[in-house]
């Protein structure tokens, strides 16, 4: 699973037991969200988008919870790759939880 680093909004990935108790964004997604490889490749992209503004505010929401990571559905999962997708749509429910 992908994290977004709440300090860095940095993606970091995890697996098994050593993955952080993390903060969700659940919300309403648009047509300008920013996506997995936008965050990864193309900073300047991702920032100048709208849904860059709920990814920040996540994240300043996620430190002030004491928490040190965040999961955004639009950009910690690779959308292109239709097994990471699949794989991602069975896990949410244990994300979630």
């Amino acid at each position: 699973m992908r994290l977004l680093n709440a300090s860095t909004l940095g993606l970091e990935e995890y697996t098994g037991i050593a993955i952080p108790k993390y903060t969700i964004l659940s919300h309403a997604w648009n047509d300008d969200e920013v996506l997995f490889a936008e965050i990864t490749n193309d900073s300047l992209k991702a920032r100048g988008k709208h849904g860059f503004k709920k990814i920040e505010f996540c994240a300043r929401q996620t430190l002030k919870d004491g928490f040190s990571h965040c999961w955004v559905g639009t950009c910690c999962i690779d959308k292109s790759s239709s097994a990471e997708l699949s794989e991602a749509i069975n896990s949410m429910f244990g994300w979630y939880s």
